[in-house]
């Protein structure tokens, strides 16, 4: 456990916890958290998660300018089902890039774990998407993710940041049932 670590770790809860308030001003911070881990996951050989973190950078910005351009209701998003249609497309595409990823590193690094990483990879992107697009789908993805990501990181002895992912769990459910509040508001009809 490293005070970059720690660092991480806190500015980490932060951004979640603001994404799950659906406050835009998630996206700005969890682009210093990702910044963070790309150095931690560089050292412990998790390249797929190393490469995720770059991704991240761009997909934090895609879900800014997303969120700043939805419908907003007293500064918080307006979230929406996911439609059949577009978890089927994003789905497929996750178990390829899954493939293609895990090949790569298996054949081409000295990746340990290949192709777990780069599964979790593949379907953390899928998930940021799907945040991106205000879906409240995203969060079940994410859910099964930071269970596994949990052992993943525990496995390499990295404690603290698979304790924030078991703290993400937590965050998910909790940002899943804000989520699905605010639509069961939005479609329940005012009383006269």
């Amino acid at each position: 456990m490293s005070n970059l670590e720690i660092l991480a770790v806190l500015v980490n809860v932060l951004g979640v916890w603001l994404t799950a308030r659906r406050t835009p001003w998630c996206w700005p911070v969890n682009v210093i958290a990702v910044l963070l881990y790309v150095w931690i996951f560089y050292d412990v050989k998790l390249y797929s998660d190393m490469l995720l973190q770059v991704i991240f950078v761009f997909m934090q910005g895609y879900g800014w300018w997303q969120w700043r351009a939805g419908r907003m209701d007293e500064g918080r998003v307006h979230v929406d089902r996911l439609p059949l249609h577009v978890a089927l497309v994003s789905l497929v595409i996750g178990g390829l890039l899954a493939l293609l990823l895990g090949a790569g590193m298996a054949h081409f690094t000295d990746a340990e774990v290949p192709w777990l990483d780069a599964t979790l990879t593949a379907y953390s992107l899928v998930a940021s998407y799907w945040a991106a697009r205000k879906y409240i789908a995203s969060w079940w993805l994410w859910i099964a993710l930071d269970l596994v990501y949990t052992g993943l990181y525990y496995y390499k002895a990295l404690p603290l940041t698979a304790a924030l992912y078991a703290g993400f769990i937590v965050l998910a459910v909790y940002g899943l049932r804000a989520w699905q509040h605010s639509v069961a508001a939005r479609s329940t009809p005012a009383l006269p």
